[in-house]
């Protein structure tokens, strides 16, 4: 093969090579052309089952390239519908599309342009780090010359250039999670796909990888869905949720609307005629509980701003400054002192919680 045929890559430092197509070599060693302008997955009514009970039921979505996070308790098929997006398993109920290829068809050569990290394995016994992800690289159709390149600029990146000569099965766990994120990198994939990339990791190597997984995401172009049950990690990277529950998707939103929702949570705290404030609250429609000194006023923002938008629509804001404002006037009319008034915090956690356990 001269230069020409040669995979073209783009370095993960960031300088893209711009190709209209890119020409992939399969273990094989059949030439097959993929149009890298779809960068779409679509799955369309997904029924799957290992036997006979199923473990996802009418799973329908399209993800553009971007940070993706996949959430659901333990059991609720998302292992498992990561498989159906790579391919591994047999798909005989509804359509999964990655790439613009079916996955029930042409899972092999969509499978070029995915990378694979998972929770457990990725690791030979006895081979070197450098070794071991070059070898992935050829098992993906790279040359061997173009795959040992690419593994020590993928090593680099990861932050195991000093340690690539070592056995990897030396590796610390920190290590080894990276070396499972160099092996998913190194034939330059479009998706990346994570299964509990920081399982086992120590507070500092956790944030080390999650820095990593953001970059990639948010400065690399790739496209990544992380599975996780660390609401914190999703919080950290992804832009979006896909939430599921028994096999079924169960929600599906944006980051940022995680604390749009009309009903929200306001801690007061203050002194004078309480009787008088709670009475003045009553009339705006709020509804008050009491944690320890603090006051939880709970507001209809959509009232307070008079917005006429569904309350189903988390993409409308609803700014703090509407629901304190609407607080202090009630308590100047009473003349209660206040020492606090703000909006409870909503965390991506709140949020989970409030669906899975509907």
């Amino acid at each position: 093969m001269n230069s020409a045929d040669r995979i073209k890559l783009k370095q993960i430092s960031g300088e893209s090579v711009s190709v209209e197509s890119i020409v992939l070599i399969t273990t094989e060693g059949l030439a097959i052309k993929s149009n890298g302008s779809n960068t779409d997955i679509r799955v369309t009514n997904l029924n799957f089952a290992y036997l006979k009970d199923p473990v996802l039921k009418n799973v329908d979505f399209t993800l553009k390239q971007g940070a993706v996070g996949l959430l659901g308790p333990n059991g609720s098929g998302k292992t498992t519908l990561l498989r159906c997006l790579l391919g591994q398993v047999p798909l005989k109920a509804g359509q999964v599309e990655v790439l613009g290829l079916d996955m029930a068809k042409k899972a092999r050569l969509a499978r070029a342009g995915l990378g694979w990290m998972p929770e457990r394995g990725g690791i030979i016994p006895g081979m070197s780090g450098v070794g071991l992800v070059a070898y992935l690289g050829q098992l993906s159709g790279m040359p061997s010359r173009d795959a040992m390149q690419r593994a020590h600029e993928v090593l680099h990146f990861v932050g195991l250039a000093d340690e690539r000569y070592r056995q990897c099965d030396d590796y610390s766990q920190g290590m080894k999670q990276r070396l499972k994120l160099a092996q998913a990198l190194v034939h330059d994939p479009t998706w990346l796909f994570l299964d509990e990339p920081t399982s086992g990791l120590d507070p500092r190597g956790r944030v080390a990888i999650l820095e990593l997984i953001r970059d990639l995401a948010w400065n690399k172009g790739l496209g990544v869905i992380l599975s996780t049950h660390l609401l914190a990690d999703v919080e950290t990277v992804c832009k979006e949720i896909l939430v599921l529950r028994d096999g079924e998707l169960l929600a599906r939103e944006t980051v940022d609307s995680v604390g749009h929702a009309p009903l929200q949570v306001f801690e007061v705290e203050g002194f004078g005629d309480e009787e008088a404030f709670l009475a003045g609250l009553k009339k705006l429609g709020a509804s008050v509980t009491v944690d320890k000194r603090l006051l939880l006023v709970k507001l209809d923002m959509k009232k307070i701003t008079g917005a006429t938008a569904d309350l189903s629509d988390k993409s409308v804001p609803f700014p703090a400054a509407a629901g304190v404002g609407a607080i202090l006037s009630v308590a100047s009319d009473c003349q209660y002192g206040l020492r606090r008034v703000r909006r409870r915090p909503v965390s991506l956690a709140d949020e989970f919680y409030k669906m899975v356990e509907a």
